[in-house]
């Protein structure tokens, strides 16, 4: 067998060995590039999520307790200034090389200060001093100068201050006070004189170098009367050193902040246990760190996407390996004459499958290894799947010698005028395909899986569903069209007749066993897609159920009325929440010996109009709508929890929750296991209703407004709230000292629109789009087979009907009868495979890490419905252009001049 034989056949074959050399390609390309694309998609998405963590939660931090100075003259500075290489070169390397900045501090624990500029406040000022190397470069002096480090050991100690903190305490540059030290065990260190040398104001407010607790560039407020404020000043290395040897306690810290760069997703669980190994071994020292919790939360998600990943990638590979199966059967047809002369020849069994393997060999390899390049071109981090691309050439260069072992050799009898049965083998394989399947199934009920782990079997089942369902189908659907075929005998005209009768005894199992697959797999992928954006809207509407919500401390309740004169708004509610507070089982505040619970207050009625007026799904139970002026205790919808506590204490008819200071009666109207408003996690809470609570002499004060309207501008939302928070705080008999903190608004869309992007979100939309971009497009391809795979019969049918006076339009009408139940029963039958694969995988994909935390169900849409009628037209009108433009190739009289096997 000379290579040159083998290269002319090939190209006596071209158009069938292309089509496998280009599945080939197809595969292996997916093999080397979709892992690549993965990875870019995730590393994308760590970095998002790093970059939007507070600064301070990247950070790795190490820090000492109080030290004081030995008396050997050494500088203690120094000596632990040194050790902010030795920390870093003592980290793991894949922690070490994420390092892209690094700060060292050194400074005094804040003391009581005092002087003449504090004094003409009448200040209480506490002041510890902080030496940074580096702080220079990172602000700019407003006036004075930076502390000397030269200074001599007589001089009082130079501070230079942060100018907002300077101009709230009334200190300037030649300022002078004196710090109270703290004891020692060498005894109490007298005041150390202090000088004031400069004011700067930072370049950056965001440099990790002012990140440092206390604040060096803000005021620490008091938390409560006769307590002083706190402030931090920055001094030198060498006056530090002068404080550590009178005795003054000295702490130390060296801060590593995390750079979102060079972070190797493979490699994130090793990053994790890395940065609890550093914990473990910070050596007496304290170690701080935010960060494993936000990798943790990414590494689920990770997890999840890739377990659907490779469910959807389980399909696809599945319906390219039919349709490799698919297209070395057609090769084998076409040669079948071909084989049938070698072995009546003398040929032995395997000489057509050598034939073949040459053949394969010559095409398939160059196609894989062309296919594998081209997956290396895409950007992205390569993932491990040399070894699979290896398997899959492998098998698809052996797909076509097994098809020519297994292909029938003789001539074939008129398949089109008898019922062919099938053997009692191919009963077997199918009958033993659909009690695997159902076994698959049941094993996977029972055993469970982790959720975001990828199982081999979790991998399989939909695959086994999809065939065996395929298979079902196909072995039941000719019976209907039989008996409609014998209907439609008796009616006039040939069309009905004939299409249907050739539909019942069509044999093309394998193609659309194929086509089946592929729609479950874009099915599928389409039902959880709407599962997850339902389960992500439900999420959104119990944070904000209306198209707004400003949340504060106390709002003025006339802010309502100023809210809806705003333009675009259309209706208001007014919220009250307070978390932790006690319930008691008589108005004097008995305490009933239940845990604290979170009481929310919503006016009922308001909110329902607001919801609905914002096209929110919201039910509001009725047990809230209550009008006011009733007496008794209030209707209370609680949660389960708090439910049976309330009913084991006897208290389910009568119990009192504090409200802003005021006891009011409730009863257990109703349970609920969540309220909108409410954190997904709180199990402890009482809703009250607003309208029907009794006239107090101090009215409840709503915390936050529910709003509804078109166009709302977040920013006047913003300035209302903040009006209505400073009239709350200035219009009462006490009038608060400080400004309250400016109010939040969070928009509906605006956490809808967070819950949907960065993390892994970016691999979940990709898995999705490429899992119904894919199946589809490999479901057309499997009906263009299906097409072929009875074109030359249905050619030699069309051909003798033509002669007898059959219209070209009847020949139309004819293809779509014949063609209709084929495509309709696999299409209908893939989509109602994947609609129900959800039921059964979703428990095990671990899709909340995309939801926070909520379940997700399957929903199913009327899109949905109408997306699989478009799709099984669109899959008509292809197949039946395939079968015009196939019919045209071959040239109907010809087909039936030269007879069955031309």
């Amino acid at each position: 067998m000379s290579i040159g034989a083998v290269v002319r056949r090939v190209r006596a074959h071209g158009g069938q060995y292309l089509l496998l050399a280009m599945l080939t390609l197809v595969v292996t390309l997916l093999i080397s590039g979709v892992p690549r694309i993965v990875n870019r998609y995730t590393e994308q998405g760590l970095r998002e999520q790093l970059t939007g963590l507070p600064a301070v939660q990247r950070d790795l931090t190490y820090a000492t307790g109080p030290l004081v100075a030995a008396d050997d003259g050494t500088s203690l500075v120094d000596a632990h200034r040194d050790e902010l290489d030795t920390l870093q070169v003592g980290m793991p390397p894949d922690v070490r090389k994420l390092v892209e900045r690094r700060w060292f501090t050194a400074e005094t624990e804040p003391g009581r200060v005092t002087g003449p500029d504090l004094a003409a406040k009448n200040l209480l000022v506490d002041l510890g001093l902080r030496a940074a190397p580096g702080i220079e470069e990172a602000g700019t002096l407003v006036e004075g100068r930076w502390p000397d480090e030269g200074a001599a050991a007589g001089q009082p100690v130079q501070v230079a201050l942060a100018a907002e903190v300077a101009r709230a305490l009334n200190l300037r540059v030649g300022s002078r006070l004196w710090l109270a030290l703290s004891a020692t065990p060498r005894g109490t260190p007298p005041p150390a004189p202090i000088t004031v040398v400069g004011v700067f104001q930072p370049e950056d407010r965001t440099d990790g170098i002012w990140e440092g607790l206390p604040s060096l560039l803000r005021v620490v407020e008091p938390p409560g009367d006769a307590q002083p404020f706190v402030i931090v000043g920055v001094t030198g290395s060498a006056a530090l050193d002068r404080l550590a040897n009178t005795g003054s306690p000295i702490r130390f810290g060296w801060r590593y902040r995390v750079g979102a760069a060079g972070i190797d997703v493979r490699e994130l669980d090793q990053l994790i246990d890395s940065i609890q190994q550093m914990s473990r071994e910070a050596q007496g020292r304290t170690f701080v760190q935010g960060l494993d919790i936000p990798l943790r939360e990414f590494a689920a998600e990770v997890a999840a996407a890739r377990t659907v990943l490779a469910v959807i990638a389980a399909g696809v590979l599945a319906s390219l390996a039919g349709l490799v199966v698919l297209a070395a059967g057609l090769i084998v047809r076409r040669r079948r004459a071909e084989f049938t002369l070698l072995r009546a020849r003398g040929g032995a069994v395997t000489t057509g499958a050598r034939r073949s393997l040459a053949e394969s060999l010559l095409v398939v390899p160059v196609a894989a290894a062309l296919g594998w390049a081209l997956g290396n071109l895409v950007p992205g981090v390569p993932g491990d799947t040399a070894v699979l691309a290896v398997v899959a050439t492998v098998l698809v260069t052996l797909a076509l010698p097994v098809a020519t072992v297994a292909a029938p050799t003789g001539v074939a009898a008129r398949r089109d005028l008898i019922r062919l049965r099938p053997s009692a083998r191919r009963v077997t394989v199918e009958v033993g395909l659909l009690l695997l399947a159902g076994l698959a199934v049941v094993l996977l009920r029972r055993r469970g899986l982790t959720p975001g782990e990828v199982d081999p079997l979790l991998v399989s089942v939909p695959v086994l569903l999809a065939v065996a369902a395929g298979v079902l189908a196909m072995r039941l659907y000719p019976w209907p069209l039989r008996l409609v075929s014998r209907l439609a005998a008796g009616t006039r005209g040939s069309v009905t007749f004939l299409g249907t009768a050739r539909a019942g005894r069509s044999v093309v199992t394998g193609p659309l066993v194929v086509v089946v697959l592929a729609i479950a797999t874009a099915a599928f992928c389409a039902v959880v897609t709407a599962g997850v954006e339902a389960s992500r809207d439900r999420v959104a509407t119990r944070a904000v159920p209306a198209d707004a919500l400003i949340r504060g401390e106390r709002l003025a309740p006339d802010t309502g009325a100023e809210l809806a004169r705003l333009p675009g708004v259309r209706a208001v509610a007014p919220v009250l929440h307070e978390s932790g507070q006690g319930i008691a089982t008589d108005a004097v505040g008995t305490d009933a010996r239940i845990g604290p619970a979170s009481v929310l207050l919503v006016d009922g009625p308001a909110l329902a109009r607001t919801a609905r007026e914002a096209g929110v799904d919201v039910t509001v139970p009725g047990v809230l709508l209550a009008p006011g002026g009733g007496t008794g205790p209030l209707p209370a919808v609680v949660s389960p929890v708090v439910a049976a506590e309330l009913a084991d204490a006897g208290l389910d008819g009568s119990a009192f929750i504090a409200v802003q200071g005021q006891r009011y009666e409730f009863r257990v109207a109703g349970q609920a296991a969540s309220f909108p408003l409410l954190r997904a996690d709180t199990n402890r809470f009482v809703v009250l209703p607003w309208q029907a609570l009794p006239r107090r002499d101090y009215a409840a004060v709503p915390t936050g407004f529910l709003v509804a309207g078109d166009r709302l501008d977040a920013g006047a939302l913003r300035r209302v709230g903040d009006e209505g928070q400073a009239r709350f705080q200035s219009g009462g008999t006490i009038v608060g000292r400080e400004r309250p903190r400016g109010v939040e608004v969070l928009t509906w869309a605006g956490t809808r629109r967070q819950l949907g992007e960065g993390s892994a979100n970016g691999v979940l939309v990709f898995g999705f789009v490429a899992g119904v971009a894919a199946g589809t497009v490999l479901a057309l391809l499997a009906i263009a087979f299906t097409v072929l795979a009875g074109a030359r019969a249905r050619g030699q049918v069309l051909s003798r009907l033509r002669t007898l006076g059959l219209s070209r339009r009847q020949w139309r009408g004819l293809l779509l009868v014949e063609l209709a139940p084929l495509v309709g029963v696999s299409v209908l039958t893939g989509a109602l495979v994947g609609a129900l694969l959800p039921l059964l995988l979703t428990p095990a994909l671990g899709l909340s890490a995309f939801t926070s935390g909520a379940p997700v169900p399957v929903a199913f849409e009327p899109g949905l419905v109408a997306g699989v009628l478009a799709l099984g037209v669109v899959a008509l009108g292809f197949a039946v252009a395939v079968e015009a433009l196939n019919n045209r190739r071959l040239r109907l009289g010809e087909v039936l001049r030269l007879g069955e096997e031309s």
